[in-house]
């Protein structure tokens, strides 16, 4: 299955990305933000993996110096779980935890690819209604509210 898009992965471990690849994107893979917003600029992607833990530096960072760069680029950020601090996602347009698998994965790149940008915000700002319910024990339908 031919999907002819290239992602920019940002990762620390790009070895956990191979179902994309083998459905069919073309990985550029970078291990540090300098790195990646060099091949950013000297690259065509047509989307972001980004790990919400890079080392010393925060995922949310490197997603906002993307989204200044190239604003309607849209990020899946891939996180150890929901829990992230207040801002994390403000310039992500999903999210997936690592628990959820590399088919959800490959699900969310392929939703944030063929969908327009107001609608990857709208599914973005359930992501963080969910993690909020989650945290705090409510147990309310995230999509009705």
């Amino acid at each position: 299955m031919a999907t002819n898009n290239t992602l920019l992965c940002i990762h620390r471990d790009p070895a956990q990305l191979s179902l994309l690849q083998e459905n069919g994107y073309e990985l550029v893979t970078a291990a540090s933000s300098s790195e990646a917003l060099r091949l950013l600029m000297t690259r065509s992607v047509d989307a972001i993996v980004l790990e919400h833990r890079l080392g010393s530096l925060d995922g949310a960072f490197v997603a906002a110096e993307i989204k200044k760069a190239k604003p309607q680029l849209p990020i899946v950020m891939l996180a150890d779980d929901l829990e992230l601090p207040e801002g994390t996602l403000k310039s992500v347009d999903a999210l997936v935890t690592k628990s959820d698998g590399p088919h959800f994965l490959w699900a969310t790149v392929h939703f944030v690819l063929n969908v327009k940008p107001t609608q990857r915000r709208e599914g973005t700002l359930r992501v963080q209604k969910a993690a909020r319910l989650r945290r705090t024990g409510e147990s309310r339908e995230v999509g009705n509210q």
